[in-house]
């Protein structure tokens, strides 16, 4: 009987910890498994760029000129995604392929599931899901430190 106290203290400090709940930041491997996307979170703000391609690409369909010789990688595709409920977003995506901007929503259906959706006109959608492949350590950039003052 004398193990029951620090039985109970042990049950109650794991009780106390959090859950690690699911999150829509991390590496996202795409349907056709073509690319790879980082997302990253700033408070409620999801933002997603092209951190890996199977062939790499430039962005030839942009419809800016001066843009069109840029490479896709690292190429910024979710845009202004802001949060509408739990796990749920909805903002802009941009398709490399056409050069186009659509409406879009992201939502977390699971740890490793992501559900993608883009909209032309607001009804005429389509969408797939995307396979998590990696999480980030860090997801908002730590703000730099302000510069020392001198003469103090």
């Amino acid at each position: 009987m004398k193990w029951l106290p620090w039985l109970f203290a042990i049950l109650s400090a794991l009780a106390a910890v959090p859950a690690q709940s699911a999150s829509a930041t991390g590496e996202w491997l795409v349907a056709d498994k073509s690319a790879r996307i980082a997302i990253h979170a700033c408070g409620r703000r999801l933002r997603g760029t092209i951190a890996w391609e199977r062939v790499h690409g430039v962005d030839d369909q942009n419809p800016d000129p001066s843009k069109r010789r840029r490479p896709t990688l690292g190429l910024p595709i979710l845009i202004g995604m802001q949060s509408t409920g739990p796990d749920s977003w909805a903002g802009r995506i941009y398709n490399a392929d056409n050069g186009k901007t659509y409406g879009a929503k992201v939502k977390l259906l699971s740890s490793t599931s992501l559900s993608v959706e883009g909209c032309v006109m607001g009804f005429l959608c389509g969408g797939e899901t995307w396979t998590k492949v990696r999480e980030h350590a860090e997801d908002c950039p730590a703000a730099p430190s302000p510069p020392p003052v001198s003469g103090q």
